[in-house]
């Protein structure tokens, strides 16, 4: 089915479940409510699938193409040896590198950095390779929700990484009289830091015998395994953390930008949206987008605005997205369900979020040390940091629920 069939098909659901918070409420109505939209949203994951598949596709085209321009040799041939690094990886993952024919092992060397003991399988720790680390990114990106709409910064060390500020927003210029000299206004700056916090997947046992199955998809098992431990981590620091032996998460770092009225705990009204929206400075909203978690997205899906219209439409047109007051959205677990005192909502220029992240992610392949179980063990590491850049003019605001 074309991703214009499965949008039609999802706006058709979508229609249906209007129509049901439009008639009288009632149990039935709800639950059918409920069961719509859960059909729309399994297209959307559809949707979504696909059209990041076509863009994968166009990215793989480019990267071999500009390989084979590099080299001299076809985009054919490009992606013929970017399979054979794949496959070679995954050997070494089963078999360690003493075990690889010298065939793999003049592909495997220039590739896997050793991190310990130089050609040690019981010891060493690899770098992998570009296919199997956009994996591991791609299982990341499809957990959380910080890495999709935050900035992030790649860099090769660790080292401190100062972000320069400017604080000039209360400052204007003036009318010059003739003959008049010109008065003096200096520019207030300032700075954050990104740090580089080690994160890891903790350890995974696999039995050798799955190892030895050549049928495994060991790659894929352990991009989505330790791509996912490692991105529940990072996506709620990002969202939450506290800045203390880790990092600042978004919310830390906005403001508030609106309060729900007494007995709105579990709730969120019309009013509060657009109070919630225009409490951020208009250079901001132009890159604003709302995010939260599923539950209040649930809650805000059924409310209109004062003329009848619905504050949640789904987007139609290829690579449309789906809107909350024009917005576009995020769906973040991390965020706070709606209760008293939540800071469940959050709205802004998000790209102000500032993702560090240390190139690379170390593999260790632990084959002795398990040795008396027939197992082998796997974990990864990666460094990052976040922190939200706001030089004084809180580019992020939140919405908290009302305290009683």
């Amino acid at each position: 089915m074309t991703i214009k069939a499965l949008r039609e098909e999802r706006a058709k659901l979508v229609a249906d479940a209007r129509a049901l918070v439009d008639g009288a409420p009632s149990a039935e109505n709800d639950a059918k409510f409920d069961e719509l939209m859960a059909a729309a949203d399994a297209l959307k994951a559809r949707i979504d699938r696909a059209e990041r598949l076509e863009g994968v596709e166009a990215h793989l085209g480019e990267r071999a193409a500009v390989s084979a321009a590099v080299r001299g040799i076809s985009p054919d041939q490009a992606r013929d040896e970017q399979v054979t690094e794949d496959q070679v990886f995954a050997r070494f993952l089963r078999v360690g590198m003493n075990n690889l024919s010298a065939e793999e092992r003049a592909i495997a060397v220039p590739q896997f950095q050793a991190a310990q003991s130089v050609g040690t399988t019981t010891a060493g720790g690899y770098t992998v390779p570009q296919g199997f680390y956009a994996q591991l990114e791609q299982a990341q990106k499809a957990y959380g929700g910080m890495l999709e709409v935050g900035f992030v910064i790649d860099t090769e060390s660790g080292n401190a990484l100062p972000i320069p500020t400017s604080t000039d927003v209360a400052n204007t210029g003036a009318i010059l009289s003739e003959n008049t000299q010109v008065s003096a206004q200096d520019v207030t700056f300032g700075n954050v830091n990104l740090g580089a916090y080690t994160y890891t997947s903790k350890l995974i046992l696999v039995s050798n015998q799955l190892l030895q199955d050549s049928a495994f998809d060991l790659n894929a098992f352990l991009a989505d395994a330790l791509g996912t431990r490692i991105a529940r981590a990072i996506n709620t620091h990002f969202t939450v953390g506290t800045g203390s032996s880790q990092p600042a998460g978004v919310i830390v770092g906005a403001a508030s930008g609106k309060v729900g009225t007494t007995g709105q705990t579990t709730s969120v009204i019309y009013d509060d949206l657009v109070d919630l929206e225009h409490s951020v400075d208009p250079a901001h909203r132009r890159q604003g987008r709302f995010m939260m978690a599923d539950s209040s997205l649930k809650v805000i899906k059924k409310l209109k605005d004062s003329q009848g219209r619905p504050l949640w439409v789904p987007g139609l047109a290829t690579s449309e997205p789906d809107t909350i007051l024009g917005y576009g959205y995020t769906v973040n677990q991390d965020m706070a369900a709606m209760a008293a005192n939540a800071k469940s909502i959050a709205f802004g220029d998000l790209k102000k979020y500032f993702i560090r992240r240390v190139k690379g992610t170390q593999v260790l392949r632990l084959t002795e040390r398990y040795a008396d179980f027939n197992q082998t063990g796997f974990l990864a590491f990666q460094r990052w940091d976040g922190v939200l850049v706001d030089a004084g003019s809180n580019p992020v605001k939140y919405y908290a629920n009302s305290a009683t």
